[in-house]
């Protein structure tokens, strides 16, 4: 832990980032700037990195008059941090005029101390399934020839090696084709929600672009279990999980996924079978459940159906809908998860507190994946029109609060497989 506050970085606008020993590191949460509590800091994880943010100068308190002030010397820093790493504080700064919209990252405060960069966050998940350190490129690479010759035809194969493993180093592709744990199973082009910050679509008059291409295919049932059936034979703590950052929505291809259900439980009962969704259809969740869906993970912004729907921008659908969802799996005995954006300043306002507590309540909800939220914060507040956050409690006091009140709810980052499920959720999970 750290003894003292650490000093503020910046960038020169080059590549190359210093130190500014006049001005201690501050955190922003909401349209705030704060001074973080020492024992906030940990070390940046292995995998994480650090981002210029052009445009805008990075907010210090003053090392002699504990003032706060601008850092004047170049533009402001703040941190990528890795999977299964929750950010406490956003990065503070003041943004100029004409500053370009960042890209959908996250934006940790980040500061620097004798040697070492340092950022608010709590390693929130023991599973080390998205670790930098345990991926090994001959693997992968072998892996990715294996596979490839073994389902020359399987358009999804060649969609998760070429596209998701080789170009975007998708961390759950990569798994999968070493062998292990989550298998991811794209399955839908289209959309029934117009997130602002959708990672796969962006129209083309947006100021930002998206982080990767969208699936362009509706694959089969065939497709889909001619490679998760072997997954789930043979993996270690194997899961196969629908719906990924390179497609649309799942459940709008529900048939196609309940028939690939039903014919992968023909062939095998090990492992799990995961949704990860908007949780738009319950019907379609139902019929789902049927089938044999052992989890659900619901993407959030919000537990308030107004801060949801500013950003999901939702066609035919709504917030009652996916709350509903969470219920159904529930209600067959199932896990359901939230994967829910940490926004400082907005999850853990006292309203999305009360909300938050409302919805645990209603769904009997098993898990929170408290996940970064990847958006430009000025961008994304403004895009839903909030100009007062409120009181807020700190994401970690908010954390604190949720497991004292509800002890039998999770908290993690990933989805967890199946030996988890029915096993000590809280073991260590090294594999």
């Amino acid at each position: 832990m750290l003894k003292k506050s650490p000093y503020i970085l910046y960038s020169d606008g080059k590549g190359n980032i210093f130190e500014d020993t006049s001005l201690y590191a501050t955190g922003r949460s909401g349209w705030d700037a704060l001074p973080v509590p020492e024992e906030d800091w940990i070390e940046l994880p292995e995998g994480g990195s650090l981002y210029e943010l052009p445009g805008r100068k990075g907010i210090g308190i003053d090392v002699e008059t504990g003032a706060m002030r601008l850092c004047e010397k170049g533009w402001a820093v703040a941190a990528f941090i890795p999977p299964a790493h929750t950010g406490l504080y956003l990065a503070a700064y003041e943004t100029e005029k004409d500053a370009p919209t960042l890209p959908l990252f996250c934006y940790t405060a980040a500061a620097w101390q004798d040697g070492v960069f340092y950022v608010p966050a709590v390693r929130i998940e023991q599973d080390i399934r998205q670790d930098c350190a345990g991926y090994d490129w001959d693997v992968i690479n072998s892996g990715v020839e294996h596979i490839l010759k073994a389902y020359p035809q399987n358009r999804l194969i060649n969609h998760l090696a070429n596209n998701c493993a080789l170009t975007y180093h998708c961390p759950a592709a990569r798994n999968y084709f070493m062998g292990r744990w989550e298998c991811p199973v794209p399955s839908s082009p289209a959309c029934n929600a117009n997130c602002i910050g959708c990672i796969s679509f962006q129209p083309q008059e947006e100021s930002i672009v998206s982080t990767q291409d969208r699936l362009t295919f509706k694959p089969t049932a065939e497709e889909i279990v001619e490679f998760t059936v072997p997954h789930l034979q043979t993996a270690p703590y194997p899961i196969v999980s629908f719906g990924q950052g390179c497609e649309g929505e799942p459940l709008l291809m529900w048939e196609t996924i309940r028939a690939s259900i039903l014919e992968m439980r023909k062939h095998t009962d090990r492992g799990s079978i995961n949704i990860n969704t908007n949780g738009s259809k319950p019907a379609a969740v139902r019929a789902l459940c049927e089938a044999g869906l052992d989890s659900i993970r619901v993407s959030t912004n919000s537990a308030r159906a107004s801060i949801y729907e500013a950003y999901y921008r939702p066609n035919n659908y709504r917030f009652e809908d996916i709350v509903e969802s969470l219920k159904v799996v529930r209600s067959f005995g199932g896990w359901a998860s939230i994967n829910y954006f940490a926004f400082p300043g907005m999850t853990d306002s006292v309203e999305e507190y009360e909300a938050l507590r409302k919805l645990i309540r209603e769904t009997d909800l098993t898990m929170i994946q408290w996940r970064n939220f990847n958006i430009d914060p000025d961008w994304y507040m403004g895009r839903i029109g909030v100009s007062e956050t409120g009181e807020f409690l700190g994401i970690k006091q908010l954390m604190e609060l949720i497991r004292e009140e509800f002890p039998q709810v999770k908290f993690g980052y990933f989805n967890p497989p199946m030996e988890r499920i029915k096993g000590r959720f809280e073991a260590d999970f090294a594999h």
